[in-house]
C-alpha cells in the first residue's frame, strides 16, 4: 500500500531520531496512532492525561535533547488544551512540532463536531495557533505536505513551536509519488536577523538609550578593552543550553577572568561551583552578582534578553555600565548586540578576538553565596531552605531538576545548586502551574534513551501545581520512568497567599484550602508506588534517600507553611517598604 499522510509524518519524525510523540488520542488524530503502530512503535506514542501536559512533555524532551519535541492532539478541546503549553515553548523559544487533527474537510462550515475551520462562525484554529507559533499551516493537499512539514520543522528549530492542522480525511489520503528532488529534505531556511542599525555604536562607558546591532568582532574588541581596564561580568541565559555552548561559555569565562551570573532558567549552563560563579540574576538572585556588577567595567549578556525575572534588582548597576550582548534576539534593555543563532560559534569568534587568555587566579574559587534574608516563619511544617538544602545533599550525580512556578520554584532557584552534568528547568516564559510534571516526564523519556541513560529526574512543585497537572504521575508509572516527584504541600496557593498579605492588607484569603493527604492518597491509588509524607525535619534525609534510590517513579510529600515568605525580591522589598516609616 502507498504511504498515507500519517505514515509520512511518522517516518519523518523517526528519521530525525525523535523517539517519542507525546499526545492524547481522539477521533481526529487516531490515524496518526495507527501509523505509529504500523511503524513498529518507533517513535513511541506516549499518551498523556491532558494535552497541556503532552505539550510540556514535548517541551521538556526538546530542552533535554537540544532537538525537536513532537506533540499530537485531536480537534476541539484537545487542540485548544495545547495552547498554554505551546505558549511556554513560544516564549522560551523551545522547538516543538504540534500535529493537530481537524474534522474532515467535507464537513467544514457545515456543523462538524469540533469544527475550527473558521467557516460558518466556527473558531479559526489557524488564527488561534498563529499567535503562539513560528509557523502554522492547514494541510489540505498531500502533495504540499513535504514542503509544509519542512517549513514547520525549520521554523521550530529556529526557536519555538510550529503547528500543522491536518483534517482527518487528509491524514488518510495516500501520499503522491514524489520526484526524487522532492523526497530529499530541503535545506533548512536561514533564520532572519534584524537589519543593521544606522546609528553609531556607543563608546565604552555608560550605555546609550537605544540598542544597536554590531558584528561579533566589535563585541570582542569591547570585551578586550573592558578586561584591560577592569572586570567583566557575564550573565548567561538558556540559549546556551539550546545551542549546546556550555564548554565555550566556560572557556570565555576563563579567558576573560570574568565573574558570571545565571538567569533563573539557565542554572545548568555553567558550573554552580565554578570559577567566578556569583549565583542567580534577578528576582530570585544573589547579592554577590549585584556586587560584581557594581564594580564591573562591562556586562556581557550571553543568550538572554534579561527579562524582568532575571533583571530585578540589577537595573541601577546596569545603568552605569556598557552592556554588550550576543544572542538570538536583542535584550530588553539598551545594549550593543550581535545576533547569534549559534552561540558556540559566536563565542569561538569572541575568543579569537580576545588577545591573550587571562592568567589571573582571582576567580579560582566560586564565592560562597549569601542567601536572601527572609522573615522567620512560625507556622507548621518544614521550611523551604531546609528542604531545598536537604535535596541538594541527597541528589544523585547528574540529576535533572524541573521546578514549577510559585513560592516553591523561587526557593529552588535561589537555594539549589545544580549537580554537574544535570539539567535545570523552570518555566518562566509563561510560568504556567503544573508545567514541571509534564516537562520532567518528557525529559525523563529523552534521558532514558540517551547513551548514558543514568540520569534521575526530579520534579519539585507545590500542591497547587499538583492539583492542576500532577496526575501525569500516572504516565510516569505506566512507563516506569526514573523520576521523583517532590511536592511541597501547604494546602494553599502560597504565592497568592503571600500577595494577599503584602499587597491587600491580609484582609482575606481566597487561596487557603482544606487539608489534603497527597502521600497517603497516591500510595492507595497506585499500589507499589513509593509514596511518603514528611512532616518533621528528622524524617527528611531518609525519605529523600529512598525516593532517589527507587528504580522507577517515587513521590514525596513535604508538609510546609503557607505563610512562609520565599526568597523573592519583590516580596522582600514590599516587606522592607512597609517597615520603613
Amino acid at each position: 500500500m502507498p504511504d498515507r499522510v500519517v505514515d509520512y509524518l511518522v517516518r519523518t519524525v523517526a528519521d530525525r531520531g525523535i523517539t517519542q510523540i507525546f499526545g492524547v488520542d481522539g477521533a481526529n488524530i487516531e490515524d496518526l496512532y495507527d501509523a505509529i503502530f504500523d511503524a513498529g512503535g518507533s517513535p513511541a506514542g506516549i499518551v498523556a492525561k491532558h494535552e497541556f501536559s503532552a505539550a510540556t512533555m514535548a517541551d521538556g524532551y526538546a530542552r533535554s535533547t537540544g532537538g525537536l519535541g513532537v506533540v499530537a492532539a485531536t480537534s476541539g478541546g484537545g487542540a485548544v488544551n495545547l495552547v498554554a503549553g505551546l505558549a511556554e515553548s513560544y516564549t522560551s523559544r523551545v522547538p516543538v512540532l504540534a500535529l493537530v487533527g481537524q474534522p474532515p474537510t467535507a464537513l467544514e462550515g457545515l456543523g462538524a463536531f469540533q469544527d475550527s475551520s473558521g467557516l460558518a462562525d466556527s473558531i479559526d484554529a489557524t488564527a488561534l495557533f498563529a499567535t503562539i507559533s513560528r509557523y502554522c499551516a492547514r494541510v489540505t493537499d498531500p502533495a504540499e505536505l513535504p514542503a509544509q512539514l519542512a517549513a514547520a520543522i525549520a521554523a521550530a528549530e529556529a526557536g519555538g513551536p510550529a503547528v500543522l492542522l491536518i483534517p482527518k480525511d487528509v491524514q488518510q489520503q495516500s501520499m503522491p509519488v514524489l520526484p526524487d528532488s522532492s523526497t530529499q529534505d530541503p535545506p533548512i531556511a536561514s533564520v532572519s536577523v534584524l537589519p543593521s542599525s544606522a546609528g553609531e555604536r556607543p563608546e565604552l562607558g555608560r550605555i546609550s538609550s537605544v540598542s544597536v546591532l554590531a558584528p561579533a568582532h566589535t563585541i570582542a574588541a569591547d570585551l578586550a578593552e573592558a578586561r584591560r581596564v577592569g572586570k567583566v561580568v557575564i550573565v548567561a541565559g538558556d540559549q546556551i543550553a539550546r545551542d549546546d555552548a556550555r564548554a565555550e561559555l566556560a572557556e570565555l569565562v576563563a579567558a576573560l577572568d570574568a565573574s558570571i551570573g545565571l538567569a533563573p532558567d539557565a542554572k545548568d549552563v555553567y558550573s554552580n561551583t565554578g570559577p567566578g560563579y556569583c549565583g542567580v540574576a534577578g528576582a530570585m538572585g544573589h547579592a554577590e552578582l549585584v556586587e560584581a556588577l557594581s564594580a564591573a567595567s562591562a556586562c556581557l549578556l550571553v543568550g538572554t534578553r534579561l527579562p524582568i525575572t532575571a533583571r530585578a534588582g540589577l537595573d541601577a548597576a546596569l545603568a552605569e555600565l556598557p552592556v554588550l550582548s550576543i544572542g538570538a534576539l536583542p535584550p530588553y534593555l539598551p545594549a550593543t548586540h550581535a545576533t547569534s543563532t549559534d552561540l558556540a560559534a559566536t563565542i569561538t569568534t569572541l575568543l579569537a578576538g580576545i588577545a591573550e587568555p587571562s592568567s589571573s587566579e582571582a576567580s579560582a574559587q566560586a564565592p560562597r553565596l549569601t542567601p536572601m534574608t527572609v522573615p522567620e516563619a512560625a507556622g507548621p511544617g518544614l521550611r523551604y531552605r531546609t528542604v531545598v538544602e536537604a535535596i541538594q545533599r541527597a541528589l544523585p550525580a547528574g540529576a535533572d531538576i524541573f521546578a514549577d512556578a510559585g513560592n516553591t520554584g523561587a526557593s529552588v532557584v535561589h537555594y539549589l545548586r545544580v549537580p554537574e552534568g544535570g539539567r535545570f528547568t523552570v518555566a518562566l516564559g509563561m510560568g504556567g502551574m503544573g508545567y514541571a510534571f509534564g516537562a520532567g516526564i518528557g525529559s525523563a523519556f529523552a534521558r532514558r534513551a540517551a547513551p548514558d541513560g543514568a540520569h534521575r529526574t526530579v520534579v519539585i512543585a507545590g500542591d497547587g501545581s499538583f492539583f492542576m497537572h500532577g496526575m501525569e504521575i500516572h504516565t510516569a508509572i505506566e512507563h516506569n520512568l526514573p523520576i521523583t516527584f517532590v511536592v511541597f504541600n501547604n494546602n494553599a496557593h502560597a504565592m497568592c497567599v503571600t500577595r494577599e498579605q503584602l499587597y491587600y492588607q491580609d484582609r482575606y484569603s481566597f487561596n487557603r484550602f482544606q487539608p489534603s493527604h497527597l502521600g497517603a492518597g497516591l500510595a492507595a491509588m497506585f499500589p507499589g508506588l513509593p509514596a511518603h509524607t514528611v512532616a518533621e525535619p528528622a524524617q527528611l534525609a531518609e525519605a529523600l534517600e529512598r525516593s532517589f534510590a527507587a528504580p522507577g517513579p517515587a513521590f514525596l510529600e513535604i508538609l510546609c507553611d503557607p505563610d512562609e515568605v520565599p526568597p523573592f525580591l519583590p516580596f522582600l522589598s514590599a516587606l522592607e517598604s512597609r517597615s520603613t516609616p
